[in-house]
């Protein structure tokens, strides 16, 4: 029987509808039946073809079956048939996924749209509006559905079909926007902006007057970026009371301090980006100001390199440092030192990253305004001072189609996504509602927007391409090249039909050719966080972070659950899947080394510490080659790792024509290990990781369920309960 002879429409359990087809019953079938040693893909078909026949001959007149009848009919034909094995394997399939459903009731969220437990979780405790006593009253489709209205109130023509549009995009997990969209969208507080960049003047007036703006900022949701390089150094005269001046990092601690205060007070977790110019007189105190781990934990910094800098470092020269109210030189130091030492920070740490200033004022689009001299909380997004942008990122995951060796990317349909995308986030500029009438001034002048990628990683798995593969970055050139192709002629589109930024006169757009140009940035790699679990896909640009992960439920940690396409394709090696392999992959995190696995599956599913760092850097610089603005990710090091191999992912990146570089070396802020006897003590721990078995320190702790978190795309993430920094 073919995919299209049935005319049976599915209700799920979510409320959707679909095609009733032989092919994924067929796969529920086989699936079970390798659960019990099966190995016959053609008998699971013919057996599903007796199914459907079934069905077609009970429920054909009504022409609309419940996911729940066709089970039945499935352990009926099995039973019938004699493959009680297959038929309880089925059965305990089928109980798992009641399961599944019974936690996410639990959570007092109607799920009307299929949403895996972590994604209803992450929507619950984000983005779905609650009541006064903070019960949900809205379900994720009404979320996706009350944020298109709101969007598309933007549109002067066709409102109702953006409206749609926007929803169908949201719906099918295709394009998410970013958190502050979802959560305010159509709420009182209609600040949807991801991102802020303030000023920070060298006086004690407009140093207070920014720390007060940028309050505000935090207060309805977004985090800040500062550059602190007109700041005098520490010591430093001050005319005006005869005192020294403090410097930038006991300014840092000031910043910080807000906004412990300000997440005491109201909740909400207050980032701000602090970067400082590699030839201010305080760049030692800088480098170091984060040694112990435990301070400024409400800031990340980075080191504002240049390529003269770079080039110094190159030919071991020395560098001045420059105070910046003087502007005259207070000192000569070693290049390659201030590196070293740099580089040896960010072994211990993290910390600091770098910004490649040159190479992001390079790529300035109104350098008739004013320069870039800093970035937003994750580095991905430059901006001028008191700007903002919004973001939203493609699900590159749903634009695959075929498998078993046939998957290919849906060029047409991921045109679509990255049209109807760039509208709704120029819309989200229109819309938003700015707490300070600077901002709003700046951001209507420019209206920046960042489109993004997420679900990278996935893509290639369905593609069966290995991420570490020069066919890997080869696409990552090919598909972001096509997005930013795609992008950038919708802006011009839309340049057309609403009007170009007022800043167009001058840009590098007017000079490149264009004659209308609607913002003045498109595409930026954002971190995905959140919406990339609601979503189900990895996160941004970055590899796996592990291969299996335990998931929280009903406040209990369960069963590890092993990613879905390394399931689906272990369970297509005839004999290959046990449950004992399953359990081996949640116990290690990666394959690499279970020799039972077949090498072409270990090739394709690689983590981010089975990558070679400098293919980290590779893939970076081939999706920055096609980036508006930045790409947020993390280069992961393992923990052998040396302070030379960190200088040389800098080096790298600098040649390579990277905006900004993070590295964390795996185990670097807790690399005790704990041997507590057994693994429901070790659960029981709030800093113990049951996948790798290790103690983790406070910075590498999930604070809401004690799992490891993954540092990727210059942020954390939890697998196990949702939890994000980056919202």
């Amino acid at each position: 029987m073919s995919i299209m002879k049935s005319k049976l429409q599915v209700l799920k359990r979510s409320e959707r509808e679909e095609l009733l087809t032989v092919e994924k019953i067929a796969e529920s079938i086989f699936l079970a039946a390798q659960d019990v040693g099966g190995t016959d893909d053609k008998l699971a078909r013919k057996l599903a073809g007796i199914v459907v026949d079934r069905l077609e001959k009970h429920y054909g007149r009504i022409k609309k079956i419940a996911s729940a009848e066709i089970g039945d009919m499935v352990e009926r034909v099995l039973l019938e048939n004699a493959h009680y094995k297959t038929a309880k394997a089925y059965i305990i399939n089928r109980e798992k996924k009641r399961q599944i459903e019974a936690s996410k009731r639990a959570l007092g969220v109607h799920d009307d749209i299929g949403l895996s437990y972590n994604a209803l979780l992450v929507a619950k405790e984000k983005y779905l509006l609650k009541d006064r006593e903070g019960e949900v009253v809205e379900t994720p489709g009404g979320m996706f559905d009350r944020v298109a209205k709101f969007l598309a109130k933007a549109e002067k023509k066709e409102r109702n079909k953006w409206e749609r549009k926007f929803a169908e995009l949201m719906r099918e997990r295709r394009f998410i926007p970013g958190g502050r969209t979802l959560a305010n969208s159509g709420t009182a507080n209609n600040q949807l902006a991801n991102c802020f960049v303030m000023p920070m003047p060298d006086n004690i007036e407009g140093i207070f007057e920014s720390l007060k703006e940028s309050s505000i900022l935090k207060k309805y949701g977004g985090a800040v970026g500062f550059n602190f390089g007109h700041i005098r150094p520490k010591g430093d005269m001050v005319s005006t009371t005869s005192g020294a001046a403090a410097g930038p990092i006991a300014l840092m601690q000031l910043i910080n301090d807000a906004s412990e205060i300000y997440l005491q007070a109201g909740k909400r977790r207050s980032g701000n980006m602090v970067t400082l110019p590699v030839t201010h007189p305080d760049v030692w105190e800088f480098i170091h100001c984060k040694e112990s781990g435990t301070n400024l934990p409400h800031i990340n910094y980075s080191l504002a390199v240049t390529h003269k800098f770079m080039e110094a470092v190159k030919q071991n020269q020395d560098w001045e440092l420059i105070n910046p109210r003087s502007g005259k030189q207070v000192a000569r130091v070693s290049a390659r030192g201030l590196l070293e030492e740099a580089a040896r920070m960010a072994w211990k740490t993290g910390d600091p990253g770098l910004i490649f200033i040159d190479e992001i004022e390079k790529h300035n689009p109104t350098p008739q305004v004013g320069p870039l001299e800093t970035v937003n909380l994750c580095g991905e997004q430059p901006l001028l001072s008191y700007e903002a942008c919004n973001l939203g990122s493609v699900n590159l995951a749903v634009h695959v189609v075929g498998q078993n060796g046939e998957a290919k990317v849906e060029w047409k349909k991921l045109e679509e996504t990255v049209r109807v995308g760039v509208r709704m986030l120029d819309d989200v500029v229109s819309v938003c509602q700015y707490p300070l009438p600077q901002v709003a001034k700046m951001v209507a002048a420019n209206r920046k927007i960042g489109l993004g990628v997420m679900g990278w990683a996935d893509m290639l798995v369905k593609l069966k391409i290995p991420y570490d593969a020069p066919k890997a970055r080869t696409l990552a050139e090919e598909v972001m090249g096509f997005i930013q192709k795609i992008g950038h002629d919708e802006s011009s589109r839309l340049g057309k039909e609403k009007g170009s930024f007022p800043n167009f006169r001058g840009s590098s757009w007017e000079k490149k050719g264009y004659k209308h140009f609607r913002n003045a940035t498109v595409t930026t790699i954002a971190p995905t966080g959140s919406i990339s679990m609601i979503a189900n896909a990895s996160g941004g640009i970055e590899p796996h972070f592990a291969l299996a992960y335990f998931r929280k439920s009903m406040g209990q940690y369960e069963l590890p659950e092993v990613n879905n396409d390394l399931v689906w394709m272990i369970k297509h090696v005839n004999g290959l899947y046990s449950t004992e392999l399953m359990d081996e992959i949640a116990r290690l995190g990666s394959i690499q080394k279970v020799g039972r696995i077949p090498k072409k599956i270990r090739d394709v599913f690689v983590t981010s510490m089975d990558i070679d760092p400098v293919i980290h850097v590779k893939m970076l610089a081939a999706f920055q080659k096609y980036t508006d603005n930045a790409v947020s990710k993390t280069i992961n090091l393992p923990a052998s790792a040396s302070v030379e191999d960190v200088i040389g992912v800098y080096m790298l990146a600098s040649e390579l024509k990277c905006k900004g570089i993070t590295v964390y070396r795996d185990k670097s802020r807790g690399e005790q290990v704990l041997n507590i006897g057994t693994q429901k003590s070790k659960i029981k721990s709030k800093n113990w990781d049951p996948v790798s078995n290790n103690s983790l320190s406070k910075e590498e702790s999930c604070p809401e369920c004690g799992s490891k978190l993954a540092i990727e795309e210059g942020c954390k993430k939890c697998y196990g309960c949702g939890y994000s920094v980056c919202g």
